[in-house]
């Protein structure tokens, strides 16, 4: 058992207001690995304040400043990168090649890009009479989700550090050792004290006491959409800015000529991919009806060779989902889509063959779906695809957009310009054409219930900036 019972507050390791513990869990093995300390509202106060008392110094600090302290972080992060991915791997149950080089390289990722983007971003435009000033908008309280882990924090520190704010993080409680060690690299690469504060805990205590509190100009919040309602609801009373990215059920559109089998493995394997937990996964793959059959059969072939396994091994594509209760959750749904008629064609309830401990679940697909069904309408957060068919363009496209999420959308065609139309026509925040992936300067940001604001890129860094309007005199 490994202890991390301090926070991060005022550039120093400090103890915790009241002793509270919260266990980690491995999710391939069942058992605690770690213990995190559960902060409280005093915690909260404590961190608030420092970032407040810092806020002065460090928004008024120069770009110049600013890149070198981003240039350092980047060079700790590197070599730091073997622990990050084996924490990763350790709270949440990624593969451990997986979890270095893409869920640890995509934090990475987030703090390269600031650092370039940074020299040559425009904090002051001028505009004939007036000039606008980019500043930074104050105290910025950041709620970070498990799935990700590093991924949703660096797309956050990041772009805050970069702006000239201060900020309190609070991680996931159910994988925090990852936020540890980032905590430890920003300690070494010379954070000034209260710029960057770290408080454990759980949504009920420390997020709804950021969401609430006075101090905070700013509330990032990235997981559930139940989970960002209350964020909001608890920030209104401030009238702080909140941006939220939340939840989604994404809709891959497969146009009639297209490669179907190249189309459906690519989507099928974005779907497994990560145990199922990516909010912005194609889960809801909508399919000419008269293809279905043949997209079925390929999508149970990509699920049966997809391995699931214990994420030291290397032959694991997959590893557990990330604990009990999300285990518990996928389960009721896919015997929630057996219940309701869907056809299965691949996986099913219980764990994979041999897998008796660990939250293993079996790659999973359903053909013959109705987007009435519980499992096109609810985020299932798992490796479970459903195909819904449909019977031409415009019917495939009202599919995709009866949903009440829009992070993202896919479409797969053989011809491109035709693809790019009916993307056009999809609601979503990105829309992904023929396995394009996303980029770290292109923003990240959901329609309707799966939040509002972008991250990433220059987009992501305004987020943390206010304007300002400055009139100048004729004469001037």
């Amino acid at each position: 058992m490994r202890d991390y019972l301090k926070f991060y507050i005022n550039g120093k390791w400090v103890d915790p207001a009241e002793a509270a513990t919260i266990e980690v869990v491995n999710p391939a093995t069942e058992q605690p690995f770690a213990r995190v300390s559960a902060g409280s509202a005093a915690d909260v106060d404590r961190a608030v304040a420092a970032a407040r008392a810092a806020f002065e110094s460090w928004s008024q600090s120069t770009v110049e400043d600013r890149v070198a302290l981003l240039e350092r972080i980047v060079a700790g992060y590197k070599a730091r990168m073997g622990d990050l991915g084996a924490a990763i791997s350790e709270e949440m149950g990624a593969p451990a090649g997986f979890a270095t080089k893409v869920q640890a390289g995509s934090g990475l990722g987030h703090f390269i890009t600031m650092q370039k983007l940074l020299p040559n971003f425009e904090f002051q435009e001028q505009k004939g009479d007036h000039f606008l000033s980019r500043e930074a908008i104050g105290v910025c309280g950041l709620i970070t989700p498990w799935n990700w882990p590093q991924n949703q924090i660096a797309c956050k520190v990041a772009p805050a550090l970069a702006a000239g704010c201060t900020m309190v993080l609070k991680p996931s409680e159910v994988a925090p050792i990852d936020a540890m060690i980032l905590a430890e690299i920003l300690d070494e690469a010379g954070v000034p004290p209260g710029v960057f504060n770290l408080v454990n805990g759980d949504g009920p205590s420390v997020g709804a006491a950021m969401s609430a509190h006075p101090d905070i100009d700013m509330m990032s919040f990235t997981g559930s959409t139940r989970a960002g309602v209350a964020v909001a609801k608890a920030s209104a009373d401030s009238v702080k800015r909140v941006a939220q990215e939340l939840g989604g059920k994404s809709p891959n559109v497969l146009l009639d000529d297209v490669d179907l089998e190249a189309a459906v493995m690519s989507g099928a394997r974005q779907v497994f991919a990560n145990s199922g937990q990516s909010c912005n996964a194609p889960t809801r793959m909508i399919v000419p009806r008269e293809m279905l059959a043949d997209a079925a059969a390929i999508a149970a072939t990509v699920a049966e060779k997809t391995t699931v396994g214990d994420p030291n091994d290397e032959g694991t594509r997959i590893g557990p989902v990330v604990s009990e209760v999300q285990f518990g959750k996928i389960q009721a749904l896919i015997q929630a889509g057996i219940d309701e008629g869907a056809t299965l064609v691949a996986g099913g309830t219980g764990r994979p063959e041999g897998l008796d401990t660990g939250y293993y679940v079996k790659p999973t697909v359903f053909s013959d779906v109705t987007n009435d069904m519980t499992i096109a309408r609810e985020e299932i957060f798992g490796p479970v695809l459903v195909l819904i068919p449909y019977d031409n363009e415009d019917d495939a496209i009202d599919i995709a957009n009866d949903t009440p999420y829009g992070l993202a959308g896919y479409v797969q065609a053989g011809d491109p310009q035709r693809a790019v139309s009916v993307a056009a026509r999809i609601r979503a925040g990105s829309i992904h054409i023929n396995g394009q992936g996303p980029s770290l300067m292109a923003p990240f940001g959901g329609y309707k219930q799966s939040g509002n604001g972008r991250e990433w890129g220059p987009l992501g860094l305004e987020e943390f900036l206010e304007v300002k309007s400055v009139f100048l005199p004729k004469s001037a």
